[in-house]
């Protein structure tokens, strides 16, 4: 019998099981008791209750370094009733089972990399697990899972808590079931300006995401930015083995965070360069994600396509060489894309006017306005407005010239309240009034008169 190495027991799997560990998969067979020779690092398992489409359920497990102590020794079995993996708790069992093991580990457990002959595959494979997790560490998975590492478990069906769906007088509870909440990061790309920020500062936090992106690392991951890949490398981990619907909803949350940024990119290049070397090791992988969800084709990957080409026109625009190699990553990724799936997502590189062709052969001429709003053209585009002398009483503004001079103007809401404490200090009371005696308080307008005056009204909101 070769050296006992780290290895994980799985008891009671149903006949023709859906089994895996990492990005080894397979369908069980009776004689199947579980996996050996598990190098060190964290590892994912998981279990399905038949080889097609079913709820799986996998657990998390860490294998320490080789030292002096004995290897590592999972024991998971699983439940019918439930249908879940879970620990062996039972004393006899447990004594059991490591009182067979030399018999169990020569018959019933299969070599975490299967063979001789694929040996350089196996090795590769296990390789590329590292890199795509290389940035999840106990503390998250401690964090999104709430649980200590005897429990780090979850399903298909796990959900966080902004992908419930919004059911008056259910609690979370009662929408969860018995299925574990996800923890993840809240992202909102709704709200991505701090609390207190009024006008240009919000349109800039807008569109450049970069505080949004500071605020999460600060609150949720002490400052840690490698936390921000690594909840990225477990949504999509979760994605590839268990099709969780909630961690490809945050997968794309989080790739939307990160692709709007733009100061943040000279701040903090490193982290991009990491971020796009993932996305590009993800899609290689994209293929294969079982029940379509990853479409990687030209058509359907319109999501990441446009966030990629958003980013790249904002690193164009970036002054200064201190974000260089994030545009050579991002070169390469888009080289990838173009190369091996077919994107065309290049600037220019999309048609704006074209012939359309009909059923009947007439053609008739289409306008792609798809991407008006990145380019900031046709309706998108910023237009100059010049103010009315009423307009520029409203605000507060003598002449165009305070404003080039960068002059600051009255704030409206500070006119406003300035004219009622005037009109208090003067002796002058308000009244409600209905709207009956409010009308026979009022002078009479003809039509004409009372449609020039919405005009004013609408040309000082407007």
């Amino acid at each position: 019998m070769d050296a006992i190495s780290p290895a994980i027991l799985l008891l009671n799997l149903p006949p023709s099981a859906l089994g895996g560990m990492d990005l080894l998969s397979f369908t069980t067979t009776p004689k199947f008791k579980g996996i050996k020779n598990i190098p060190s690092g964290l590892h994912f398992v998981f279990v399905g209750s038949t080889s097609t489409l079913s709820v799986r359920h996998g657990v998390w497990i860490k294998v320490n370094a080789p030292s002096s102590s004995p290897p590592d020794f999972f024991i998971r079995k699983w439940d019918s009733s439930s249908e879940e993996l879970i620990a062996e708790t039972d004393v006899t069992t447990l004594l059991q089972q490591r009182a067979n093991l030399g018999r169990i580990w020569r018959d019933n457990l299969t070599p975490y990399r299967q063979s001789a002959s694929q040996d350089t595959t196996a090795v590769e494979d296990s390789n590329r697990w590292v890199q795509l997790t290389d940035c999840i560490s106990e503390s998250l998975l401690t964090r999104v899972l709430d649980a200590d590492v005897e429990t780090w478990t979850l399903t298909s069906s796990s959900s966080a808590k902004q992908d419930f769906d919004e059911i008056p007088g259910l609690s979370a509870s009662d929408l969860t079931g018995n299925e574990r909440e996800l923890h993840l990061l809240p992202v909102d790309l709704r709200k991505t300006w701090r609390q207190g920020a009024t006008g240009r500062e919000r349109t800039e936090a807008a569109q450049d995401r970069s505080w949004a992106l500071a605020d999460l690392t600060t609150r949720f991951c002490n400052d840690d930015m490698n936390q921000i890949i690594g909840e990225l490398q477990f949504c999509f981990a979760m994605v590839l083995t268990l099709n969780n619907y909630s961690c490809l909803e945050q997968w794309r949350r989080i790739l939307d965070l990160i692709l709007t940024c733009v100061s943040a990119v000279t701040t903090h290049p490193s982290f991009f360069v990491r971020a796009l070397a993932t996305v590009k090791l993800q899609l290689q992988h994209g293929q294969d994600v079982e029940t379509g969800l990853f479409d990687l084709s030209d058509d359907g990957a319109t999501f990441l396509k446009s966030l990629l080409l958003r980013f790249k026109k904002a690193l164009d625009r970036l002054p200064g060489d201190a974000h260089a190699d994030v545009i050579d990553e991002l070169d390469d990724l888009l080289a990838y894309t173009q190369e091996t799936l077919g994107w065309q997502i290049q600037q220019g590189s999309f048609a704006r006017t074209g012939m359309l062709s009909l059923e009947d052969g007439e053609e008739v001429e289409m306008d792609n306005t798809a991407f008006d709003e990145d380019d900031e053209a046709g309706e998108y585009a910023p237009t100059v407005v010049e103010l009315s002398a009423e307009q520029m009483e409203l605000l507060g503004i003598e002449s165009i010239q305070q404003v080039m001079n960068g002059n600051k103007t009255p704030n409206l809401r500070d006119r406003i309240q300035k004219d009622q404490t005037d009109a208090g200090r003067d002796g002058y009371q308000y009244e409600v009034q209905s709207d009956e005696e409010s009308e026979k308080g009022l002078p009479a307008f003809d039509e004409d008169e009372e449609e020039e005056l919405d005009l004013e009204d609408m040309d000082a909101r407007y």
